[in-house]
């Protein structure tokens, strides 16, 4: 039999439409080592080590009359050349240039008829330094026990590590005769699949909703949010097919400081901090911001034991992380800073110990919502309903503390790029690596031609808690 595509993932094949493409991207940006980091070699290392991710290597075949969902198949013709590219920037190559790049890669999607993800290999930047740009439809990782192919190239050591011998062969494309041929076998021996999936939805559904009804207060409660929905916010309004990107850098160091003076989760000093950007962005605006102000935020997160754990993503401890999920309202009209970081603090403590946190299994089928990779975390929201739920994607995932390499490349910064849903102009996504937090802001082109100015209120509210803390 083949290997048929889940529900949800032939549901995010489905949601993919030109204002919203359905998939993640990544921005690694490495310190180019005296033997050369070129395209040939990056070719080489991908080809070396995709049999790690053999879904990397199948593409979708539609069934014909959409008898069943769609299956992976071996793409015959792989051509690794085709999904690995190379650009340049112009001189002097700016970070600046290296985000339109981005915005651009990533307005467009991605080719249904081949496998489904692209990486770029970007030369030109300035200090010597080179850049992997990732795409990956939402489709092809299928949860947390997946990984993502830029994932495969990084190395805990400059010298690298040994890669098992990759005998593939491709196998034969089944002919649309043999693919209706095994849906009506399937059909016929488990007649029940359709609607035990129908079942398990309803049932998930409903479980979920009693789970967080029951909770008196509760933020995550469907019941509670249909009520009163997210508030109105610039940042909710029909979006382009273009995209804007931007990346901020700030120091872990300072996140720690903050969190030990004032108490909370590193977590919550980063809302706190996205808090105070985005209140100083309405202000700029020109918007009316009140002491009771807020902007709600899908605050996915990928939980390993306390805080300040966290694990390395080019291992296989990926596979063990657990994930949290929770709405939050950002107090993005309280003008002190402290304040905004208590009141996170106390919310997101709320969640913690009302076990409010849904499992996204569950949160899918309600709300649009699961984990394809870590960073995907915030990405699966629903179309119809995200615009209703909340008003934006915060998707913070702690990577590790020690420094990788490709292709004895030192990886020097990483930037999350996650997707935006229908009505929401702005996704944030942040990793914290080597000693840095590292923000990628992606937008919509049109609605927010002041992203950059963004990125900069994040580091000035960083430098306004920061300033808080005793020396």
């Amino acid at each position: 039999m083949p290997d048929r595509l889940s529900a949800l993932d032939a549901s995010f094949l489905y949601m993919d439409q030109p204002t919203t493409p359905m998939h993640v991207g990544s921005v690694s940006i490495f310190r180019k080592p005296r033997s050369g980091f070129d395209y040939d070699g990056l070719v080489e290392l991908i080809s070396s080590r995709i049999g790690l991710v053999p879904r990397y290597r199948q593409k979708i075949r539609e069934v014909p009359g959409r008898m069943a969902r769609p299956v992976w198949i071996d793409d015959t013709d792989f051509d690794v050349t085709y999904h690995v590219r190379r650009s340049a920037l112009p001189p002097p190559g700016t970070d600046r240039a290296l985000c339109d790049l981005v915005a651009r890669l990533m307005s467009r999607p991605l080719d249904h008829t081949r496998p489904l993800w692209e990486m770029y290999l970007v030369d030109g930047l300035s200090g010597g330094r080179v850049a992997l740009v990732t795409k990956t439809h939402q489709a092809m990782v299928d949860g947390v026990a997946s990984i993502d192919i830029g994932q495969v190239v990084l190395d805990d050591t400059a010298t690298g590590r040994p890669t098992p011998e990759d005998e593939w062969v491709a196998r034969r494309e089944p002919s649309p005769w043999r693919l209706i041929y095994d849906a009506m076998s399937e059909n016929v021996s488990r007649p029940g699949n359709a609607v035990e999936a129908a079942r398990d939805a309803v049932r998930d559904a409903a479980d979920t909703v009693t789970k967080v009804a029951g909770v008196a207060g509760g933020l995550f409660s469907a019941v509670r949010t249909a009520v009163r929905p997210a508030p109105v916010s610039p940042l909710n309004v029909p979006i382009s097919t273009q995209r804007r990107f931007s990346m901020t850098r700030t120091d872990l160091e300072d996140y720690r400081a903050v969190r030990r003076a004032h108490g909370g989760t590193i977590n919550d000093v980063v809302l706190a901090v996205i808090s105070g950007a985005l209140r100083n962005w309405l202000l700029s605006r020109g918007a009316t911001v009140s002491p009771t102000t807020t902007m709600r935020a899908m605050v996915p997160l990928s939980v390993r034991g306390d805080a300040e754990t966290t694990g390395s993503i080019a291992g296989a401890g990926l596979l063990g992380n657990q994930i949290a999920s929770f709405l939050v309202d950002l107090p993005v009209g309280e003008p002190n800073a402290v304040l905004r970081m208590h009141h996170v603090a106390h919310a997101m403590r709320e969640h913690r110990e009302s076990g409010q946190s849904v499992g996204a299994n569950a949160l899918v089928r309600v709300g649009g919502f699961a984990p394809p990779t870590l960073h995907a975390l915030g990405a699966r929201a629903a179309n119809g309903v995200a615009r209703r739920l909340f008003n934006l994607v915060v998707s913070n995932v702690p990577g590790p503390q020690h420094a990788l390499y490709a292709a004895g490349a030192r990886m020097l910064e990483m930037y999350p790029v996650v997707p935006l849903a229908k009505g929401q102009s702005l996704a944030v996504g942040l990793t914290s690596y080597d000693g840095g937090v590292f923000y990628g802001f992606n937008a919509d082109r049109d609605s927010m031609a002041d992203v950059d100015e963004l990125g900069e209120l994040v580091t000035e509210s960083l430098a306004e808690l920061r300033a808080t803390v005793p020396r």
